[in-house]
């Protein structure tokens, strides 16, 4: 067998469920947030674009981009369908967003996310208040009419930083305090970046608890390049027989890694 030999620097796309996140959290802040890094992909153009019908301006995507917040409570109600393309993310966290706002929000997608199930999202959250109407099964199209919610303590019966994450928001734009519990701990993404934009989140071991903010501080960030992209380098590297490999910037947080 010839011999494998790797050399140089590998800088991997940004991680996908923080690009989400960022664009979610900064629409929801007080003023500017900074954003670089952000993972140009359909999906996260999805997330962009329903936030873009819920009234924000995001601008297109790009390696460096201002985001102006419009507040936990200033989305605006949209005049058509929101279209998720294929991402559940943009479906599912974004349910708990306009579960907290006082008008109707129709989520749409391709077939292949029409098919997927939104029940244990859209459960949740009607026992905070909100009401979830599908047109066939639990898939989309569903209609979020939202309302002021109240109070949770969820167990989810199994581990998903989706659903986790959409009861987190709703909690937090409706200014109530929630519980969720896990049968393990999912990537804990949205409590960090929560914490780091000054709301009040505690992990212990499989619980998180939010509790009321009134505002989401702005802040600056750059989107850590994605541990699965990254894979396919540190594979390469294991089997070479020479040389090194330096990857930058990979996300190394212990919940997702």
């Amino acid at each position: 067998m010839a011999p494998l030999r790797v050399a140089g620097t590998v800088r991997v796309p940004g991680d996908k469920s923080i690009s989400h996140r960022s664009l979610i959290l900064a629409s929801l802040a007080d003023g500017e947030s900074r954003i670089r890094g952000i993972l140009n992909a359909d999906d996260i153009r999805s997330t962009a674009e329903v936030l873009r019908g819920l009234g924000v301006a995001i601008p297109v995507l790009a390696a460096d981009l201002t985001i102006k917040g419009v507040g936990l409570r200033g989305l605006r109600a949209p005049r058509a369908p929101l279209n998720c393309g294929n991402s559940g993310t943009s479906a599912r966290l974004m349910a708990g967003v306009v579960a907290a706002h006082p008008f109707s929000t129709t989520f749409e997608g391709d077939a292949s996310l029409s098919r997927r199930p939104m029940k244990r999202v859209a459960e949740p959250l009607t026992y905070m208040g909100a009401r979830f109407d599908f047109e066939r099964g639990d898939g989309l199209p569903m209609t979020v009419r939202g309302a002021d919610l109240r109070t949770i303590d969820w167990d989810t019966g199994g581990s998903s930083a989706q659903v986790k994450s959409a009861i987190l928001l709703a909690g937090l734009v409706s200014g109530v305090e929630v519980r969720v519990t896990e049968k393990t701990r999912s990537r804990d993404h949205t409590e960090r970046m929560l914490r780091a934009m000054g709301v009040d989140v505690e992990n212990d071991r499989n619980q998180v608890c939010l509790r009321p903010a009134q505002a989401l501080t702005p802040i600056e960030m750059e989107v850590p390049a994605e541990p699965s992209a990254a894979a396919f380098f540190v594979a390469l590297a294991a089997l070479a027989t020479e040389g090194e490999l330096i990857l930058t910037k990979v996300g190394v947080n212990p919940t997702r890694t």
